[in-house]
């Protein structure tokens, strides 16, 4: 089978849209790299990416007329740019369905506190949902599938299980990416190990579609088989990946640098959406 393609025992049926298929009419998406679709580069797309969240919209555009999306996000923020840079930015732009996750980058930093990190993610919650908009939180991955990020599983649960409880509170949705077991597989990511690639985005965007309880025609997608590599070939890989990304995301942290450092939204305001041909649908 070619990777991107639909595994065999999908059902092939049309989809038909409903135009009373969901409530929505403006989303606005916050978040870091996650949200922005680092990853999943598409040159015809704003910003040269594309990711999870162009693909929920392109389904929720398809099925209401007057259906509007803008896109806030930035990679590398921390929980702290984000709420400070993003969240009245969104509050102006009225939307009645809120997309937000952040934190990762502040829980994969040695000795980040996960509590703490909570707090300022709840005090974002408070001010969104103060509109009445529909608010979407994510949860983290679980990264015992790892070796690289295995070692902060424990502050990623504790994190999570904070976020479940916010949502709780302030009636948002969960899009549980913890349990999202189908991309706990290295050929859901890119290149870096620590952004999803298409078909990762791909199956975050089902996700969340399944999470607001809207029907849709993306089909879940089988990758590649991986090649078996010797112990010498894989410690090749090792060594190329160090050198090529975590060697620069060191640099960048000893130098107080961002990847999002002179990066802007890439859909600052809320625009239509034309839903696109893609090898990964």
């Amino acid at each position: 089978m070619r990777n991107n393609e639909p595994s065999e025992d999908v059902a092939r049926t049309p989809y038909v849209p409903n135009e009373t298929a969901h409530p929505w009419r403006r989303m606005v998406a916050i978040g870091d790299s996650f949200t922005e679709g680092i990853g999943d580069p598409e040159p015809g797309s704003p910003g040269g990416h594309r990711g999870w969240a162009d693909r929920v919209a392109e389904v929720l555009s398809s099925q209401v007329p007057d259906f509007a999306y803008a896109n806030l996000a930035v990679r590398g923020k921390l929980i702290g740019q984000i709420v400070a840079d993003q969240i009245e930015p969104a509050l102006a732009l009225r939307p009645d369905l809120v997309t937000f996750s952040a934190g990762g980058n502040d829980v994969i930093r040695p000795g980040s506190d996960p509590d703490a990190v909570a707090q300022q993610f709840e005090d974002a919650v408070v001010r969104l949902s103060s509109t009445g908009a529909t608010l979407v939180l994510f949860t983290g991955i679980d990264t015992n599938f790892t070796p690289v990020f295995r070692g902060i599983r424990g502050r990623v649960a504790i994190y999570n299980e904070n976020i479940r409880a916010i949502a709780d509170r302030y009636d948002a949705i969960v899009a549980d990416q913890w349990a999202l077991k189908e991309v706990q597989d290295m050929r859901f990511f890119d290149d870096d190990r620590l952004h999803y690639n298409a078909l990762g985005h791909h199956e975050v965007a089902r996700m969340v579609l399944r999470a607001l309880n809207v029907p849709n025609d993306l089909q879940p997608l089988q990758p590649d088989t991986t090649p078996v590599l010797t112990w010498r070939a894989a410690r090749g890989n090792d060594l190329v990946w160090a050198r090529e990304y975590l060697v620069p995301w060191v640099l960048r942290r000893l130098r107080h640098q961002s990847s999002g450092d002179h990066i802007t939204a890439k859909r600052p305001e809320p625009l239509p959406v034309l839903r696109r041909a893609d090898s990964a649908d």
